[in-house]
């Protein structure tokens, strides 16, 4: 989890119950991690609050897949999320939060178009 990248991809090189740390910079709120890509201040605490307008923002970037990383312990969100992600043919995987961490790092070394949606808990 210490390996860096010199091509500007964002890796996550360390994180823990309550952070996050990518290419060294912590961040203690909810966020996104795209290779090229973050988006702070995401607003999403648990899964059973996340809407489709939320996920707009990480849809724009076209990912083939979604980690979403759902704090300390895994939970599914509403029904009618699993079902857009299912209408837009895009991949889905809803672990907790640190299995998320440590998916995308593999994922995204393997070139594919992946985004890492982190709830950290207690903060937005």
């Amino acid at each position: 989890m210490t390996r860096e990248y010199g091509d500007g991809r964002h890796v996550i090189t360390a994180h823990d119950a309550t952070w996050v740390q990518v290419n060294q910079t912590r961040y203690e709120d909810s966020l996104v991690v795209l290779p090229h890509a973050l988006i702070l201040d995401w607003g999403i605490e648990q899964p059973d609050t996340l809407t489709a307008a939320a996920l707009e923002p990480i849809l724009t970037h076209t990912p083939e897949i979604i980690l979403l990383g759902t704090g300390p312990l895994l939970k599914f969100p509403p029904r009618d999320i699993l079902r857009l992600f299912r209408d837009r043919g895009i991949g889905l995987e809803v672990m907790d939060t640190p299995a998320a961490c440590r998916t995308y790092n593999v994922i995204m070394n393997e070139g594919r178009r992946v985004a890492a949606a982190l709830m950290l808990p207690g903060h937005g």
